[in-house]
């Protein structure tokens, strides 16, 4: 069992899940197996209940685990699947300790942070890297050093140092930031120099220091912070603010840090081989693209980019296989309640309306819908955006004005939309909902059939509302085709418009799947008629 600790100091924000992540897939480019565990030291059991204002996205995995959005970085940058396990919060770790203690299973002993809690973290680290059978597991502490939350982590990381023997088996990585003070444009290294004393004192000496700064690091500032926190020249590493996220794996490589952690940890012959080849052709497509479309994401979040950040990046992958630069245009769907639509959606090539919950800001996605369908706009609905894409053909095709879903309506006299019935009954919030991959059924020559090349596909869900079956036969004589349905032939799960050059929506988040050289396919598919609509309005012209 090989460990890797990635930490972070001075300030939070550094991109700890970002290095995590490129580490991985640098190791993996080298022919090692890897995997990944985030700890995350809030005390939330998961991230499912979280304000996505607050903490960015939640993020859906294979097993319906609600997780921290660094594990979608960490599925896209190494091609891996994960489970709830792989984040640790410190939520379910004193929930454990709590349960065992009730079970009698401390023999009257007092129960104590160390060594009961310690004891408890370092049991699922070694289980997840156990389980995992990966050569290396790398392991993001989530807060900054010297937050008080993060203290039973960093020494739970301190003593599987000791357990599993330092030399080889555990290294630790450290985050710091080095800002660029004053008109000479002096480099300071002494955020870095007291972040990394701090954790010395907690009994952890990095054996690789990430400094991140608004430019490269000069060879001075390297070396000055190699003697003051005593670590090797060349494990002082500079990460300037790259162009796109996916250029940092490079960015590590150009310095040697795959090449370190190697020989470091004594990681064998077989890493001798390189192929980054499939990564630079994606990252030269989204460097130098040959064209730019504009997709306007509508949502309730989009104050903060990180609550749609698997959509971004599905839209970013799907680009990049034609070379295309998608800007996205972000629209609180608050704003089309009170505007024409048509002054905030005129001048965008396709229409992505996202996941979501509650009922602020649904009739703004409502009207986004309308314009997509009756002026031939590129459109995509995930989750939300297909219930409320049913909604409005409801009410504007098949002429029932009141139709809504029972979640924003519960009087409604059309509830197109309603609750699953195993959800009537459920009142707790948390990981109840319908979670996780479900087997899915396309229909033979549907879009999006032809998109995934595949009839029988798996697809990650989150949601407790579905479309009414007592309405399927009036939608599908309107026109609003149900080609995807569950593997019960119980929930519908895709919807596309006839005579319409692209308007598909899913029940499922096909985002949580779309990887930087396996592009979302419904993305795709979205990017792709985006791209003949932009060229067509640019022939009219």
């Amino acid at each position: 069992m090989k460990l890797i600790f990635v930490s972070g100091g001075v300030i939070s924000g550094l991109g700890k899940g970002i290095t995590a992540s490129s580490i991985g897939c640098l190791l993996k480019a080298r022919g090692l197996s890897v995997s990944s565990v985030k700890i995350d030291p809030y005390l939330n059991i998961d991230a499912g209940t979280m304000n996505p204002f607050e903490h960015g996205e939640v993020y859906v995995l294979d097993d319906g685990g609600e997780v921290d959005l660094d594990l979608g970085n960490y599925e896209r940058f190494m091609d891996l699947h994960l489970g709830r396990d792989n984040n640790i919060t410190t939520g379910k770790v004193y929930k454990s300790v709590i349960e065992n203690e009730r079970r009698g299973e401390y023999l009257g002993k007092t129960v104590q942070i160390i060594p009961h809690i310690t004891n408890e973290i370092k049991r699922r680290v070694t289980s997840v890297a156990r389980k995992s059978g990966a050569d290396v597991t790398i392991v993001e502490l989530g807060g900054t050093v010297g937050d008080m939350e993060s203290m039973p982590f960093l020494e739970a990381a301190r003593q599987l140092s000791r357990d599993l023997g330092r030399e080889e088996n555990v290294l630790f990585v450290h985050t710091t930031l080095v800002p660029i003070m004053g008109s000479v444009g002096e480099e300071k290294s002494k955020p870095t120099q007291h972040s990394v004393h701090e954790l010395m004192g907690m009994g952890i000496h990095p054996d690789i220091i990430v400094g991140r700064c608004s430019r490269e690091l000069s060879e001075a500032a390297k070396a000055k912070i190699a003697m003051f926190c005593d670590v090797d020249e060349k494990a002082v590493i500079s990460c300037p603010d790259a162009r796109s996220i996916y250029e940092v794996p490079l960015i590590l490589e150009r310095q040697g840090v795959a090449d370190y952690i190697v020989d470091r940890m004594r990681l064998g012959p077989m890493t001798s081989r390189r192929n980054m080849k499939d990564w630079e052709l994606f990252l030269d497509h989204v460097l130098n693209p040959t064209k730019e479309i504009q997709i306007a994401l509508v949502g309730k979040y989009t104050a903060l980019a990180d609550a749609y950040l698997s959509q971004l990046e599905a839209l970013t992958h799907a680009g990049a296989t034609r070379a295309c630069h998608v800007k996205v245009k972000f629209i609180d769907s608050d704003e089309l309640i009170h505007i024409d639509p048509a002054k905030l959606l005129g001048d965008v090539d396709g229409i992505l309306i996202p996941g979501g919950f509650g009922v602020r800001g649904v009739e703004g996605k409502i009207a986004a819908a309308q314009y997509a369908r009756e002026h031939q706009v590129p459109y995509l609905g995930v989750c939300l955006g297909f219930q409320v894409a049913t909604i409005e053909i409801a009410r504007h095709v098949l002429n029932l004005p009141k139709a809504d879903s029972t979640e924003f309506e519960p009087g409604t006299p059309d509830p197109v939309i309603f609750i699953m019935p195993e959800q009537a009954g459920v009142t707790e919030m948390g990981g109840t909902m319908r979670l996780g991959a479900q087997a899915v059924k396309l229909k033979k020559d549907s879009k999006a059939a032809v998109l995934y090349g595949a009839t029988d596909i798996s697809e990650r869900h989150r949601h407790r509302y579905e479309v009414n079956p007592a309405y399927i036969d009036r939608f599908e004589a309107a026109g609003w085709h149900f080609t995807g349905i569950s593997e019960d032939s119980t929930k519908m799960e895709v919807g596309e418009l006839k005579d319409h050059p692209y308007f598909v929506a899913s029940q499922f988040h096909p985002e949580f799947k779309s990887r930087p050289n396996r592009p979302s396919p419904l993305h795709q598919g979205l990017v792709d008629a985006a791209l003949a609509y932009h060229q067509a309005r640019a022939g009219k012209h």
